[in-house]
């Protein structure tokens, strides 16, 4: 019977790691379900949902062995499907944009969080502005709304937030 399981790997980039994880993966009849991949500073980071027969789950874990021995932090959790928990949800993409300042995360995962609004999904970066070279701040996302709250009254404190914080802040229904 096939498991889910959360894999997380965080380590130095270099080319290939991505090639070497999946085939660990292969190798032991798993299935990359999901992923998200990205290159933070000089680390790598993975994160997947890896579908795998519960027999092979150690016999992976102990493959993955060779990439601890070169720094990697790795950990495997086991899940469970939540299909069942937003049921009814709705989902919006979020969108802020602006200069880049500290706090701005806090401040609208806090909003969210304080309005009982999930956080399904995430990415967020800093790039210099063409012309002038400021740092300018973008975050994309999608976050599960109860069904119980009203879009007018939760998107336009939102926007007051990113008044307040002096970015640019939409929310928009998932097509």
């Amino acid at each position: 019977m096939a498991r889910n399981i959360v894999l997380t790997l965080t380590g130095k980039d270099r080319i290939g790691l991505v090639d070497q994880v999946a085939s660990l993966v292969a190798k032991r009849d798993g299935n990359v379900e999901a992923s998200k991949m990205a290159r933070l500073g000089g680390e790598f980071a993975m994160l997947m949902l890896v579908a795998i027969p519960e027999a092979n789950i150690s016999n992976l874990d102990r493959d993955l062995q060779t990439l601890r021995g070169e720094g990697c932090q790795i950990i495997m959790v086991q899940t469970e499907a939540d299909s069942k928990k937003y049921a009814g949800w709705l989902p919006y993409e979020i969108e802020v944009t602006g200069a880049d300042h500290e706090g701005i995360i806090h401040e609208i995962a806090h909003f969210l969080a304080s309005r009982g609004i999930n956080i399904e999904s995430m990415d967020t970066s800093s790039a210099p502005a063409p012309m002038s070279g400021t740092p300018l701040f973008t975050m994309k996302g999608v976050a599960l709304v109860p069904p119980q709250l009203n879009f007018n009254d939760w998107s336009d404190s939102l926007e007051e937030v990113g008044d307040r914080l002096n970015v640019s802040v939409k929310a928009e229904v998932v097509k």
